[in-house]
């Protein structure tokens, strides 16, 4: 079966969210499902929690393996994307972005994440299936949510699914237990069983 990796928002942890609500589904069908907490997650350091996340994403393992980010957590993926040795390796099965962001949104502390800026065509071989999840009133990328979503879609050929409403799945604040979307999206990118 296949291990499934998910790289969390800002100020949240692995056991928070709708993060265990994946390993609660996946688990009983056989995959693993591993949520690491990323280090200081109040104020993040990029070189930090891309450590964080290759320790558990196996490279030898990435054809096997779904990669999840949400928020800057997504952003941390593209960056193990980015770095990621596609020849030795292959590529890593499917990629799931969570109201990620595919540029700087604003938040001065968390610039370093998004620079340089991302080398697209390196990210692209490094993952067979993209699919993105966004929300319509999403309060980070508010007004520029169509040019992220357009620069995935783009720029790494990824399936967007946009909903009406959903914030930051969640918003700061809103208790989320449950994110059923993400759930679907994960099943449409694991490896087919051989």
């Amino acid at each position: 079966m296949s291990t499934i990796v998910v790289s969390h928002m800002l100020a949240t942890t692995g056991d928070t969210l709708w993060y265990p609500s994946l390993r609660t589904a996946l688990a009983p069908e056989g995959h693993e499902v591993r949520i690491p907490d990323l280090p200081d997650p109040e104020t993040p350091r990029p070189e930090a929690w891309l450590k964080a996340l290759v320790a558990e994403a196996d490279p030898a393992a990435a054809p096997d393996t779904v990669l999840v980010g949400h928020s800057l957590g997504g952003v941390n993926v593209l960056r193990l994307l980015q770095e990621h040795d596609t020849d030795t390796y292959g590529p890593y099965a499917g990629v799931v972005l969570v109201a990620s962001m595919a540029k700087e949104v604003g938040y001065e502390a968390l610039a370093d994440f998004f620079e340089p800026g991302f080398d697209w065509g390196r990210i692209r071989r490094a993952v067979r299936e993209v699919r993105v999840l966004h929300a319509v009133d999403d309060p980070v990328t508010g007004d520029a949510t169509p040019e992220h979503l357009v620069s995935f879609a783009r720029d790494l050929g990824a399936t967007v699914t946009l909903t009406p409403e959903g914030g930051h799945f969640p918003t700061w604040g809103v208790e989320l237990t449950e994110l059923p979307q993400a759930l679907r999206l994960v099943r449409e990118v694991l490896p087919a069983a051989e």
